[in-house]
Parts: structure tokens; C-alpha cells; sequence
């Protein structure tokens, strides 16, 4: 194996270092509203680790377990970063 093709060897070579490469994973959250499709109104805000998948189940600050219907991610407005994203579920009445 040649010297470049080691893992530890391209961080040093390319600049990078182990810290950096983690700091840059940490700070790619995805923070999602989080949406009734009953009422089409916002529940509550939540950020994810990466981008969830379309058939994610997760617990509301209810405490209510649910699983995501549809993701919806809209495009970011001119001059923004990030993108908007919709995560519409199913929550069973009060009763």
C-alpha cells in the first residue's frame, strides 16, 4: 500500500484533521417541522442527526410515538442555506 492511500495519511496530506472532519459531521443537523395531517397545522420543531427516512418513527414531546407519512423538502429561498423540511404524521385524538 502506498503512503498516501492510508486513511490517518489523507487528513495530514489534504490539511484536514480527525477533529475537523468530525466537527464538520456534527454541525450537519436537520431540523424539521414536524406536521399534523389531520389539521395541516405545525406540531412542534425537531432536529435529526442526518435526513430521515420516509418511514422514520420518533416521539413527540407528548411523548406519543408516530411514524412519518410523507417528507416533503422544499428548495431554500434565494439567499438561504438551508432547505425547508416537512415531516407529516398521524396523531391519534385526544380523547
Amino acid at each position: 500500500m502506498r503512503e498516501g492511500a492510508s486513511g490517518a495519511l489523507f487528513f495530514c496530506a489534504s490539511g484536514w484533521t480527525a477533529e475537523g472532519a468530525a466537527r464538520y459531521r456534527r454541525g450537519m443537523t436537520i431540523t424539521a417541522t414536524i406536521m399534523n395531517t389531520a389539521t395541516g397545522q405545525p406540531i412542534q420543531k425537531m432536529s435529526f442527526g442526518r435526513m430521515p427516512k420516509p418511514w422514520i418513527s420518533f416521539h413527540l414531546e407528548t411523548g406519543e410515538r408516530v411514524t412519518a407519512e410523507r417528507i416533503d423538502v422544499t428548495p431554500p429561498a434565494p439567499g438561504k442555506f438551508a432547505a425547508t423540511v416537512q415531516i407529516w404524521v398521524k396523531v391519534k385524538p385526544n380523547a
